[in-house]
């Protein structure tokens, strides 16, 4: 089978995702040519000479060998996705938000078929004119993630868990400021936020932070830096009890996935990507109140050719409401055993083998 691949490998979602995709062909004893999105880094990821030795190969293969008539895998935003190595291009995107411009729907258009790792865009796509398109659903990481089963605290607290890159669309500011009207230097609970924005500095990330307290401290709300290494995040994740999916727009949402797929509780908003593996068995489901523009002036800018929409948005109470019914399925089963399924339904395997079959 010839074919080729074109994927950023890196600490951002879309690398973590190549990456684990990259490992799973390279067990299979495959041997695509490979194009790279920027310059590789693994960060803190575990990988092996021999999987470096090969990615070399691979990379080689693909300026020494490559055809353009041999088909293409290409994960990457769809601003940038127009270009390409191959006649034949299979596009996999994440998108997060309820429309397309003239722009984008020409981009997805003139692949051979785009991929999307959530219904709800398979149907925003459909809805703008954007017939090739198809759901491809990620996966847990097996490798990366896993219950630890630690008692990371010993005074009987319920810890509630905030995740992702910090900004508008995720609702994080709201989130916490939510929370801290509810739970604020109450004993029984705590807020541990590893939201982060690696497209900003120290010191803006501490701005953001500051803005969203309101320069006001408590005891029981706890905010950390990014977490490059696997291991880390892997211990950060296990040490809650509850992980907060309070975003309006996702492409998959995966800290949120992994902490529900090693066992913990979920708060869910229901709606967008999280409606692909979130269900009422797995998680508290919060419906969504209404819909906000995204633009952020940041990620998301008024007017330009792409990226233009809207992302959910919920109501407070409710979100509340979400959180004492996600506390009383703590106390009642520390582990959620309904999460742990999504461990063996969602695999980097059946993932991997979609793509081959594109080919």
């Amino acid at each position: 089978m010839k074919f080729a691949l074109h994927l950023p490998i890196n600490t951002t979602s879309f690398g973590q995702v190549s990456l684990r995709i990259l490992e799973e062909i390279f067990l299979m004893n495959l041997e695509p040519s490979l194009f790279l999105i920027g310059n590789i880094d693994f960060g803190g990821a575990q990988v092996s000479e021999e999987f470096k030795n090969w990615v070399n190969t691979c990379v080689k293969k693909g300026t020494r060998s490559h055809s353009r008539k041999d088909p293409i895998f290409k994960l990457w935003h769809v601003n940038g996705s127009l270009e390409s190595f191959s006649d034949r291009q299979f596009l996999l995107t994440f998108h997060e938000l309820d429309s397309l411009t003239e722009t984008e729907i020409n981009t997805l258009k003139n692949n051979d078929k785009v991929l999307v790792s959530s219904p709800y865009s398979v149907n925003i796509f459909r809805e703008h004119g954007v017939g090739n398109v198809d759901y491809l659903p990620l996966f847990f990481d097996s490798k990366n993630f896993r219950a630890t089963n630690k008692s990371y605290f010993t005074d009987g607290r319920i810890t509630f868990n905030l995740c992702g890159k910090f900004e508008k669309r995720k609702n994080h500011v709201k989130a916490i400021r939510t929370w801290i009207k509810k739970y604020a230097n109450n004993s029984n609970y705590s807020l541990q936020c590893a939201v982060f924005n690696n497209y900003l500095s120290q010191e803006d990330n501490n701005k953001l932070i500051n803005a969203t307290t309101e320069g006001k401290k408590y005891f029981n709300l706890n905010f950390f830096g990014y977490m490059a290494n696997p291991i880390t995040y892997n211990e950060f994740l296990n040490s809650g009890d509850i992980v907060l999916g309070a975003s309006g727009g996702e492409g998959w949402a995966l800290p949120e996935f992994q902490s529900v797929g090693i066992g913990k509780h979920s708060v869910i908003i229901n709606a967008h990507a999280y409606t692909a593996w979130a269900n009422n068995e797995n998680s508290v489901l919060v419906n969504p109140s209404c819909k906000t523009p995204v633009y952020d002036n940041l990620f998301f800018h008024q007017g330009q050719e792409y990226n233009q929409g809207n992302v959910f948005d919920w109501d407070e109470n409710a979100f509340i409401d979400g959180c004492e019914k996600a506390i009383e399925r703590v106390k009642n089963n520390k582990i959620n055993t309904a999460g742990l399924k999504l461990q063996s339904e969602f695999t980097v395997q059946k993932t991997v083998n979609q793509i081959l079959s594109l080919f």
